[in-house]
């Protein structure tokens, strides 16, 4: 019945510790995407924009730090686009990276007083890591989102899946439609999903232009642009 089909979506809500409230997905496919961050270690979720891949991920993240079931929330994204290097921005690292960071730091602020998130970050409870650096370390206790994953090489999501450390989980954020790597088949998120599917304790979600629920107009472009593509 009705009732039942509904099921899914009352499970997946997100309570945050003093949030602004309840996070409800809006979708069946969003409900089995918060589902699988809560139960495999390692959680890919791939859809076009407006679908609520990275709030949501910000979201349950949220949740499992401030419940103090995880350490710390790391958050990285590739930096390299459009051409440029951190190498060749002004300003110190902080300054640099902020701007490729900007969207999940949107996320929390629409989910947690400005003050909790600032509490974090003295806390270390937030940590921003551009890719490029992470090589080495070992991420341990740490719910780590990797968001814009589409425009990471092989060889970076090699590198970030293996930083993943005891007690620590990995949700992968990614658009497949909008890569700006030079050559779309050296994307590393596409390479992952061919690889990777079968292997067991991943998860994989996939959103549509049904999930989108930025905006009503945005489902529309979106698929005016993948008429035009087919």
């Amino acid at each position: 019945d009705v009732t039942k089909a509904l099921d899914p979506l009352r499970e997946a809500v997100i309570q945050i510790p003093n949030g602004f409230g309840r996070v409800y997905p809006r979708t069946l496919n969003q409900a089995s995407n918060i589902q699988g961050i809560r139960t495999h270690e390692i959680v890919f979720c791939v859809g076009p924009a407006g679908t609520g891949k990275t709030f949501l991920a910000v979201a349950e993240a949220l949740r499992q730090v401030l419940s103090k079931k995880r350490r710390k929330l790391v958050l990285t994204r590739p930096v390299v686009e459009a051409g440029e290097s951190l190498g060749f921005l002004p300003g110190d690292l902080a300054q640099k990276i902020n701007p490729y960071l900007r969207p999940l730091y949107d996320a929390m602020e629409a989910l947690v007083p400005y003050e909790t998130i600032r509490r974090m970050e003295d806390n270390r409870a937030i940590e921003i890591a551009p890719l490029a650096y992470m090589r080495g370390r070992s991420l341990n206790d740490c719910i780590v989102i990797l968001d814009e994953a589409q425009n990471t090489t092989k060889e970076q999501m090699k590198m970030f899946l293996t930083r993943i450390g005891e007690g620590s989980q990995a949700i992968v954020t990614g658009d497949t439609t909008q890569i700006d790597l030079p050559r779309r088949s050296d994307s590393g998120l596409l390479h992952a999903i061919s690889l990777l599917h079968a292997v067991e304790g991943l998860h994989f979600s996939y959103l549509n232009t049904a999930d989108v629920v930025r905006n009503p107009l945005i489902k529309k472009i979106i698929q005016a642009y993948d008429s035009e593509s087919k």
